[in-house]
Order: C-alpha cells, then sequence, then structure tokens
C-alpha cells in the first residue's frame, strides 16, 4: 500500500495489506549492516543490540512525557554514529555516553535515570555531583 525511508534512512517503513483477509500490518524493513561486538566493561564482547539501547531508554523514560519517536531518533543516532565510526569493535562506555547525550536533550528527569544506572550510582552525593552542571545551565543569575 505505501513505503517509505524512515529520517535515519536505515529502515524502510511498509504498510501492506492481506490478500485474503484485507487486515492492514505494519512491517519494517532494516539495512543489514557489519556486525559489530560491543566491548563491556569487564572485556567480554557482544553483538551489538538496538533492542537493549531501546529497553534502556524505556526503562529511564518510565512514566514521562516522552514520544516514541524521540526514542527512536536516540537510538538512531546512536547506530549512525557505530556504522560510521567503528568498524569491528565500540566499547559499552562509548554507546552510553551518545545515549546520555541524547537523552539530555529530551527529558532531564530521563537523563538522571539512565546516568544513575549507566554510572553506578553508589549515593545522593553522585546524583548531586550529576545534577550540578545541569541546575548551573538552567538557572537564571541571581
Amino acid at each position: 500500500m505505501d513505503s517509505r525511508a524512515s529520517e535515519d534512512g536505515y529502515v524502510i517503513r511498509r504498510r501492506r495489506e492481506c490478500i485474503h483477509c484485507k487486515r492492514r500490518f505494519t512491517s519494517y524493513e532494516r539495512l543489514e549492516e557489519p556486525n559489530i561486538k560491543v566491548v563491556k566493561k569487564d572485556g567480554v564482547r557482544e553483538p551489538f543490540s538496538r533492542d537493549k539501547i531501546r529497553s534502556g531508554l524505556a526503562k529511564a523514560c518510565w512514566k514521562r512525557p516522552i514520544k516514541d519517536e524521540q526514542l527512536e531518533a536516540i537510538v538512531a543516532h546512536v547506530e549512525s554514529y557505530m556504522y560510521a565510526n567503528c568498524e569491528t569493535e565500540i566499547d559499552s562506555s562509548k554507546i552510553g555516553e551518545l545515549v546520555m547525550q541524547g537523552l539530555a536533550n529530551v527529558d532531564q528527569v530521563a537523563y538522571v535515570r539512565f546516568a544513575s544506572v549507566y554510572r553506578e550510582f553508589k549515593d545522593v552525593r553522585d546524583f548531586v555531583d550529576e545534577l550540578q552542571p545541569m541546575l548551573k545551565r538552567h538557572m537564571p543569575p541571581r
């Protein structure tokens, strides 16, 4: 019925209709990219999974006024960066930083939630340390 490329250019969205039951549905076709391995903190290597990024973002954005399109844009940005700048491997820390940059532009609460897990906050001081730069940027001078 209809086909169009996504904004990031990596996905083709197709609206289809079953010829038997006439039910309509959407399918997504993704370009097959080279297998890039993610190097975890402990040195273990595992295949890149956009679903893991999407899942982490969903947890950080739980009950926040954030659209799925915004989260998908963050995932697409991370994926685009990887395929443009990495040949075979990328550190998980780089992926985390890219996700945090994207969240910082979308929602501050989701950003802090993600940072607390990603940076393994131990106590309230860690939260305060993370919030200080954000507060300085957004507070009017007295």
